[in-house]
């Protein structure tokens, strides 16, 4: 009886383990990827507005910097758009790309999307286009962003 149930036991794992390996050959690494778009929005897409103005005040926005990353957001939305956000808000928010993070009170409670929307801003002034901030991003290169200096 005893040799049954460990025979059991031992099939059972065997079959985990080709389940589980069987299940790797088959995933698609680019389900890894946060969602983001690969082109600028159309000149016709209503978009929501990314927070501005008197919206940008309140038990939300009591750092400098959760209000300078918006004003900075604003200025680069288009190329925002065209981001990937590293916190997976698109699997737990149904976010659309780092611009969706700006559109509502997320921007303010996540450094990664804070430290993502300035690193955006930086390099677009620095000439960078949409593609290559894409690449640095998932290169994690934003991480080196300091919000309590911007």
């Amino acid at each position: 009886m005893k040799k049954i149930h460990s025979s059991r036991w031992l099939l059972g794992f065997a079959v985990f383990v080709l389940t589980a390996a069987s299940y790797a050959q088959w995933s698609n690494p680019a389900d890894d990827v946060p969602a983001y778009h690969p082109a600028a929005p159309l000149k016709v897409a209503a978009l929501p507005p990314i927070l501005a103005g008197s919206k940008l005040s309140g038990a939300n926005f009591r750092y400098p910097w959760q209000v300078h990353v918006y004003q900075d957001a604003a200025k680069v939305a288009s190329v925002l758009y065209q981001l990937p956000c590293n916190c997976r808000c698109d699997r737990a928010l149904g976010h659309t790309s780092l611009r969706s993070c700006f559109e509502g009170l997320h921007g303010t409670e996540c450094s990664t999307c804070a430290k993502e929307g300035f690193y955006a801003y930086q390099q677009t002034k620095l000439g960078k286009t949409p593609v290559q901030i894409r690449a640095a991003i998932e290169r994690q290169e934003y991480e080196s962003i300091d919000l309590d200096k911007q």
